[in-house]
């Protein structure tokens, strides 16, 4: 943390309280910039529990009924005897992997981090609407975490019905081993979870929306903001309603309610429950699961947008049709969720309502790629490793889109539902692209962060081999998913139909090996750079907005005098009327200029 080593006099004049001590600084920060780094932090430690999670299981998958000792050390006795991984140990470890990253790394790692960390800085404000609300809402983040971890110590295991939790294999302890005390740990630190998000995005919407600088209309926020915005603004309308969902689980486990359980045998014995659905639960997950994925996925676009821009050193392209693609997006994510569900059997023409909608959401979804692709073209391009993530985030997006049309058909999704074809587009489409999203604002907002820069060379070789094996990690699971396999099985092995197949799962795993290797030079990158990276300079992008207007030792209060004003949008990149190519948005107008039209 050395390069918050400055003077804390200075912090004096902006807090007037007593000098700051490690644990007021660093632990029970009430500073967006430290509750940003934190957020940071632990969504990279969760990144990789997450990570090894699904290289444990892929090499499972690749080479079934081996014995391999790192599975007896990670795993124990019990769940991996004789370092051969049991059958129900692998559907925990992807239970826990899947929750880790949707909700731990991807929801916290962008919205956590980069809302934290630019929505005050980009919109000129000294902090947060409610710092102390905010140091809350990470404190349960963390909380939530623990608890969710502490899960995979329990005697029985760690909750084992799939990330998505259907009934009645969560609904019953006594169904699988998976569904006793872990699944009850799983739903408690969901509850927690969903009551930072809702802290952290209404401090969000209100900080947005009431103490912009002066001269920051809304047409002049970053796209950045716009995103960050409507993200907690899906945050608040949707999670609510998974939080009533484990509420409810919660009855069925532990009071005797059947929320979601009906006419139930276990081992011959009739149970007592009746009048409930489990399809029900899948209506109350999906409303939140579905706006989920844009809650994840917005940010990053925000993110890439802004860096774009900036490496491309021209305007974006259609800024108010990004803003419109953005409202589009979130409008209709909370009217699709029905297309997770076409085999519960739902009626056809529920069904073909649903897949209108899905379909739908293609156009903003468009519309944004096509800017994008137009904001590259013919700009002075600079291929730092932000940018380079960027635009393979636009690259995993189209590809993982492109899949989506046919899973948001109802007749074709029939046939490849819960198959690796729905493995491969929600990974590409949501998690390599939000991840992308991520390693952008990393690399792109680490001189803003820590005061210093990452290094270069190693950002290349991280950007690269991820792009490779990433591809090689989910391109091929299409096709397995054509051919008929079934996701969450822990061996094909017992299926003739499927000996063929096998080839493909050890190249796929070889890819997620190598990949999950080289996720080391991005963390030894990270975690040098912070002590011994080359010093940053205030302004190191040649970047527009208000952020890099800001000392580069942080201080609470974010300027030391007065606030600067905003006079032009933040996009003022190549401007004819100017010698340099790019006008930060506190410069005022020269006479007679006029305001660029966007």
């Amino acid at each position: 943390m050395s390069a918050e080593g400055h003077d804390h006099g200075q912090d004096h004049e902006h807090e007037h309280h007593h000098k700051e001590t490690f644990i007021t600084k660093y632990i029970f920060s009430i500073d967006h910039k430290m509750i940003a780094k934190q957020y940071l932090l632990t969504g990279i430690i969760m990144g990789v529990i997450g990570i090894a999670m699904s290289l444990l299981f892929r090499m499972q998958l690749a080479w079934p009924e081996e014995s391999f000792k790192i599975f007896n050390i990670l795993l124990g006795d019990k769940f991996a005897p004789n370092g051969v991984m049991a059958n129900d140990v692998y559907l925990a470890l992807v239970t826990i992997h899947g929750t880790i990253m949707v909700f731990f790394v991807l929801t916290a790692g962008l919205s956590g981090t980069f809302s934290n960390l630019l929505i005050p800085l980009q919109i000129g404000a000294r902090d947060m609407a409610s710092g102390f609300m905010n140091m809350i809402s990470y404190w349960l983040f963390f909380l939530s975490a623990v608890v969710m971890l502490s899960s995979l110590f329990v005697e029985a295991g760690p909750a084992s019905a799939g990330w998505t939790i259907y009934p009645p294999l969560s609904a019953l302890p006594q169904a699988i081993p998976g569904s006793g005390t872990g699944m009850t740990l799983w739903l408690v630190s969901m509850a927690i979870f969903i009551a930072s998000s809702l802290m952290g995005s209404l401090n969000y919407i209100v900080t947005v929306i009431n103490l912009r600088t002066k001269g920051m209309s809304m047409t002049r926020l970053p796209l950045t903001i716009w995103t960050f915005f409507v993200t907690a603004v899906i945050g608040v309308i949707s999670f609510p309603v998974l939080l009533s969902a484990a509420l409810l689980l919660i009855f069925d486990r532990s009071f005797g309610t059947s929320f979601f359980l009906s006419d139930i045998y276990i081992a011959g014995e009739v149970l007592h429950y009746q009048g409930g659905s489990p399809v029900l639960f899948e209506h109350l997950f999906w409303f939140l699961g579905h706006p989920e994925v844009y809650i994840v996925i917005l940010p990053a676009m925000g993110l890439v947008s802004e860096i774009m821009a900036t490496n491309s050193r021209k305007p974006i392209f259609g800024y108010r049709a990004m803003i419109m693609s953005v409202l589009a997006i979130a409008f209709l994510s909370t009217i699709v969720w029905g297309h997770h569900m076409f085999i519960s059997g739902m009626n056809p023409f529920l069904g073909s309502v649903f897949t209108f909608t899905t379909l739908l959401i293609a156009i903003p979804s468009a519309v944004k790629a096509f800017n994008w692709i137009t904001t590259l073209w013919k700009g002075n391009l600079q291929f730092n490793p932000a940018m380079l993530f960027s635009i393979g985030m636009v690259s995993t997006f189209i590809t993982g889109g492109l899949t989506g049309i046919i899973l948001g058909d109802s007749t074709l999704d029939i046939n490849v539902h819960d198959t690796y074809f729905v493995i491969a587009h929600f990974h590409l489409v949501m998690g390599i692209s939000a991840l992308y999203g991520m390693f952008a604002g990393i690399y792109h907002w680490f001189p803003k962060m820590y005061g210093r820069m990452l290094n270069k060379n190693l950002g290349y070789i991280h950007f690269w081999v991820t792009a490779v094996c990433a591809y090689g990690v989910f391109f091929p699971m299409h096709f397995i998913g054509l051919a008929g396999l079934p996701r969450r099985y822990y061996t094909n092995t017992n299926f003739p139909l499927f000996d063929d197949l096998q080839n493909v799962n050890v190249l796929i795993t070889t890819f997620a090996l190598v990949g999950g290797a080289f996720q080391l030079v991005f963390l030894y990158n990270f975690f040098s750079s912070i002590f011994y990276g080359k010093k940053a300079v205030q302004n190191p992008w040649k970047s527009t907005t208000l952020e890099w207007t800001t000392p580069v030792e942080h201080i609470h209060g974010n300027w030391p005098g007065e606030i600067p004003h905003v006079y032009r949008w933040p996009y003022d990149y190549s401007n004819p009327n100017y010698d340099v190519d790019f006008v930060p948005q506190n410069v005022p107008m020269k006479e007679g200029e006029e305001v660029l039209h966007h």
